[in-house]
């Protein structure tokens, strides 16, 4: 299994990477072979502020 160390990870098999001022998130390879096939998300408008451990996506 491939782990890199520059990710942060949940209990949930979501992952977080800081890039500059930016944050990116995804899931893990666990998670894509679990899931089904994702086809639509929701995400918050560009420059919205979210607090610490709140959801971000639907």
């Amino acid at each position: 299994m491939n782990v890199p160390d520059n990710l942060l990870y949940t209990k949930s098999h979501e992952w977080i990477r800081r890039e500059g001022d930016n944050i990116r998130v995804g899931i893990t390879d666990h998670a894509q072979a679990e899931l089904t096939d994702v086809v639509f998300v929701e995400l918050p408008k560009v420059g919205t502020n979210v607090e610490a451990k709140a959801p971000v996506a639907v």
